[in-house]
């Protein structure tokens, strides 16, 4: 999939309308992680540098169509300004005569950052018209918000059919590492998936099996995979009308010769809550009033072996509550894992929030090949499903030429 990018036209004066993933959680008006304004800067510097009129435009939360004073992009904008060191204005709207006036006004070699297109709902509908109002601000469109293009919006997709579309650096990175895995991975490939719900990702490790020589099972839907196995997991969090599926996959798996491994020991308590009684017990003795919220020593230790030869790895999902700390030492040890396996110069590719934060909490971001912005759409690229947002840029010309 080689889509053209900002580097394959001209920005100098051209007013370019640039769809960034500023969804980042806040806590008292303030961004509590700034991963997805930083991935984004790359791009933005670049155009600026070209002397480009560039208008941001992102969305957050979800507002329903509805103007939420708690979901405004000003403190994004904030952020964003202190990493460039250089004020980001704020339109009041993403719509109005005020913003038009201000795109109006905009040099080259300025920017500004259009206010939350969710508060309008046509954003979410892909409203033709809506599409049209966004496009007529700009002369080219450029998409580095790889995690909303699994989303067909007005901001992803209507524009985009209007405007000469390209991709932005962080896109481009998206698309060749997760192309990687699933096109061309270098054995032995791995797979660690966890998180709660084996039917948020059966088609995800549908594919995976596909592909991986060993798949890594944990969280709460590794609880589903015990019970397909007709092990008893006590009040644990797990599908039960996906076990048949789960039982499923373990029998693809075996036929394609793929090694799975599942927790053997695991930590249970009394309630998922902080500060209740918890301990560790082998995973075909769990009691009937607790709950899994971690994988064991053991568990890790057989993760550890079945990672020691890798040289792919992709991981998406907490081993265990990963939100409560106490329960979050398997997922931790795993990025630690992860990290050795990178600089010894494995491939790892890492998505899924709580993944990411496990990364960074350790402090070991920038050892790894990747790490994906995402999310949901990570998890559709690698079910081999097209992306609408990615499916709408301009692919490179067979020739190799250039657009202007």
């Amino acid at each position: 999939m080689d889509k053209l990018t900002v580097r394959d036209f001209d920005a100098a004066g051209k007013r370019v309308f640039l769809r960034v993933d500023f969804n980042v959680p806040l806590a008292d008006g303030k961004v509590t992680d700034d991963s997805r304004i930083r991935a984004a800067i790359p791009t933005i510097r670049h155009l600026l540098s070209q002397g480009a009129r560039v208008i941001l435009a992102s969305h957050l939360g979800r507002p329903d169509g509805r103007v939420q004073d708690g979901l405004r992009l000003r403190p994004a904008a904030a952020q964003l300004s202190r990493l460039l060191g250089r004020p980001v204005p704020v339109t009041g709207d993403a719509l109005g005569v005020g913003t038009e006036d201000a795109v109006r006004r905009l040099r080259p070699g300025e920017l500004l950052l259009l206010e939350n297109l969710r508060f309008h709902a046509a954003e979410e509908r892909n409203d033709p018209k809506f599409a049209a109002q966004l496009a007529a601000y700009a002369d080219v469109y450029v998409n580095d918000a790889f995690g909303t293009a699994h989303r067909a919006h007005a901001s992803t997709v209507g524009i985009a059919q209007l405007l000469p579309a390209y991709a932005g650096f962080l896109m481009e990175r998206e698309i060749q590492m997760l192309s990687a895995l699933v096109e061309s991975p270098t054995p032995p490939f791995a797979a660690i998936v966890g998180g709660a719900k084996v039917s948020d990702k059966l088609k995800v490790l549908d594919n995976l099996v596909t592909k991986v020589d060993r798949l890594i099972l944990g969280g709460g839907m590794a609880n589903t995979f015990l019970l397909a196995l007709g092990r008893s997991v006590g009040k644990s969090l797990a599908e039960h009308d996906m076990v048949d599926q789960a039982r499923r996959v373990l029998a693809d798996a075996e036929a394609a010769g793929v090694q799975v491994i599942l927790p053997v020991d695991v930590i249970v308590a009394k309630e998922v809550t902080r500060g209740t009684e918890y301990k560790t017990l082998p995973a075909e003795k769990i009691p009937a009033s607790w709950h899994i919220v971690d994988v064991g020593k053991l568990t890790l230790a057989r993760i550890e072996e079945a990672l020691a030869d890798v040289m792919t790895v992709f991981w998406n999902g907490p081993l265990g509550v990963f939100e409560i700390p106490s329960f979050a030492h398997g997922t931790r040890a795993v990025a630690r894992v992860l990290a050795a396996r990178a600089e010894a110069g494995a491939t790892v590719v890492v998505g899924g929030g709580d993944s990411v934060a496990a990364i960074q909490q350790e402090g070991l971001a920038s050892a790894f090949s990747h790490i994906s912005t995402g999310g949901g759409a990570s998890l559709e690229f690698l079910e081999g499903r097209e992306l609408p947002g990615v499916a709408v840029l301009l692919d490179r010309p067979a020739d190799g030429a250039h657009a202007a």
